[in-house]
């Protein structure tokens, strides 16, 4: 039996302590359902700030870590599609190079909040895109 997507949206998920993610770092995939169907969202640090994203190219829809968890390029800069080379700013999820130009990446509400374990990252999901299970 599935969750019902609108009691879903309102629970939030703890991902990941919030050290977990480090700038330009390393990313945290979580397994997630779009519109019935199986899909990944990942939580990503840039400029001290978490951000988070359906994993999904604006050009193709692939995922976009060329290794389990690793988006972003060199740099460090920007998330980057390992398929075709699209280049996401990590702050907006707008594609700023490659073949996606324009496009963006479909984002997901986070929050970072104070526990009894520490300081947390959290997806606030939304009736559409919402944990594969709770």
């Amino acid at each position: 039996m599935s969750a019902d997507p609108a009691a879903t949206a309102a629970q939030a998920v703890r991902i990941c302590a919030a050290d977990d993610l480090v700038d330009g770092g390393a990313g945290v995939r979580r397994a997630a359902r779009l519109g019935g169907g199986d899909a990944v969202v990942f939580f990503v640090r840039y400029e001290g700030r978490a951000y988070g994203y359906l994993n999904r190219c604006a050009h193709v829809p692939m995922e976009l870590d060329w290794a389990e968890g690793q988006f972003f390029e060199s740099s460090g800069l920007y998330l980057m599609c390992a398929t075709h080379g699209a280049i996401y700013a990590p702050d907006t999820g707008k594609c700023v190079g490659g073949p996606c130009r324009g496009g963006r990446l479909r984002p997901v509400q986070v929050e970072e909040r104070d526990t009894p374990e520490g300081r947390a990252v959290f997806w606030l999901p939304d009736g559409e895109l919402h944990p594969a299970t709770l």
